[in-house]
């Protein structure tokens, strides 16, 4: 059979990782395609590196073009990431009728609506299960698997970082700065961490998740709601544990009567939940459908393995359908282009959840009734108090409010009065609660 021919730009830890595996699982491969799959040619910054690789006779370039301008070239895997100027390689690909496998979030969070319309335009295909928890298909699952669902709501833990983080503050009772900068000893962690710790990286895996589950357009970023896990403190995580829950990055989108809602933050939940349980850098997806109910993707988040194993699996799903009609293929974002809805996505605002709310307050009477008086004029109910005292402040004490579940717009206003108290220090720490029910 005449081997597909394949294109790489960037040849990092998920360039590699997939070289080896491509490599390594050869066979089996080409067992589930039917044609051997052979690297040709692949981008890097410097072609004359010495890397330890076996197997295929490939050429190394320092530009890009040559790849995806290579008429030998059937299939181009984008593993550079970042969005320019990626995004002309990736369009430039199309255009020349190349497919197109990445694992590239935030192109695709960013730019995806255009270079879908692109790739549809050329009959050609942008696979990308790999640009979302690793090796975890849940993308596949979403587009393919779930198909017969309304699916009504996704709640995720999609950053191994954050997670690894608020896990090991937890379990090893120290600070944020100190287990941040474990992370970034183990490689867990870039450098700069903003994408990671700032809840960026999850709100562009969100954006994409959101898309396909709902059937609606990619959002711009800029609209959807991020919080990073920075003010979380061990205190905290502490209080969350007394109370029985715990703290851990989510992503959150779901239906309502109004519209599409999307978030990423920190929330306490209940640690009788299976969510509670993914630690370390490990991903998990919870997906409600309203025919096979609540369901819970796990698994390694990221890593060349892992992420390769998404990569090749798209690739092998591109090879099947070489020779189809653009039409019978699974539409890029699960439902017909021309199907997608135009729901309004929902401002933070006009979201609803409990809270947990710590407040430093001088510890004299009348306090905890004039912090109660003002969470009742904004019809926010309490469900339950902590309050500790302590022998090195004695005249400052942390008072722990749990809150039902209240509009987000009147939480907001009620927390920015108690910080004008004269009896509360500081800015309160509050943190959503999310139910999972």
């Amino acid at each position: 059979m005449t081997p597909v021919r394949i294109g790489i730009l960037g040849f990092g830890t998920v360039g590699s990782g997939t070289w080896n595996v491509l490599a390594e699982n050869s066979e089996e491969i080409a067992r589930r395609t039917g044609r051997p799959l052979e690297v040709i040619k692949v981008a890097v910054k410097n072609p004359d590196k010495p890397r330890d690789i076996s197997g295929g006779d490939v050429s190394f370039t320092d530009d890009p073009y040559a790849v995806v301008d290579c008429p030998d070239v059937d299939i181009v895997l984008e593993l550079i990431g970042g969005t320019e100027p990626v995004r002309e390689y990736v369009q430039r690909a199309l255009t020349n009728g190349k497919h197109v496998v990445t694992a590239n979030k935030e192109l695709l969070a960013t730019h995806g609506n255009e270079l879908f319309r692109t790739a549809e335009q050329a009959g050609r295909v942008i696979a990308y299960e790999a640009s979302v928890c690793g090796g975890i298909p849940i993308i596949k699952a979403l587009r393919e698997g779930l198909a017969a669902n309304r699916i009504e709501s996704l709640v995720g833990v999609i950053n191994g970082t954050s997670n690894y983080i608020l896990s090991g503050m937890k379990e090893n009772q120290c600070s944020f700065a100190e287990m941040l900068g474990k992370a970034q000893q183990l490689g867990y962690a870039e450098a700069d961490p903003t994408f990671d710790v700032e809840g960026i990286d999850a709100l562009h895996k969100l954006n994409i998740l959101a898309s396909i589950a709902f059937g609606i357009p990619l959002q711009r970023c800029t609209d959807v709601y991020c919080g990073g896990i920075g003010a979380i403190s061990v205190e905290d995580i502490a209080f969350a544990t007394e109370l029985g829950y715990c703290i851990k990055p989510l992503a959150v989108a779901k239906r309502s009567e109004h519209g599409v809602e999307m978030r990423v933050h920190p929330s306490l939940i209940s640690e009788q939940r299976l969510l509670a349980k993914v630690n370390g850098v490990m991903n998990a997806v919870s997906v409600t459908g309203n025919a096979v109910g609540r369901m819970l993707y796990y698994g390694a988040g990221a890593g060349a393995q892992p992420t390769a194993s998404a990569v090749i699996a798209d690739l092998v799903d591109v090879v099947r359908t070489l020779d189809c009609d653009s039409v019978a293929r699974v539409p890029h974002l699960a439902f017909q282009p021309d199907a997608l809805a135009q729901v309004p996505l929902l401002p933070i605002e006009q979201t609803k959840s409990a809270n947990y709310l710590r407040i430093q307050a001088i510890n004299q009477a009348g306090v905890l009734a004039e912090i109660t008086r003002i969470l009742g004029e904004h019809e926010i109910s309490i469900e339950s108090i902590l309050q500790h005292g302590s022998e090195q402040h004695e005249e400052i004490l942390p008072v722990v409010i749990v809150t039902q579940e209240t509009m987000e717009e009147n939480m907001q206003t009620a927390l920015k009065e108690l910080e004008e108290l004269d009896t509360v220090i500081g800015k309160g720490n509050r943190i959503r609660i999310e139910s999972l029910d």
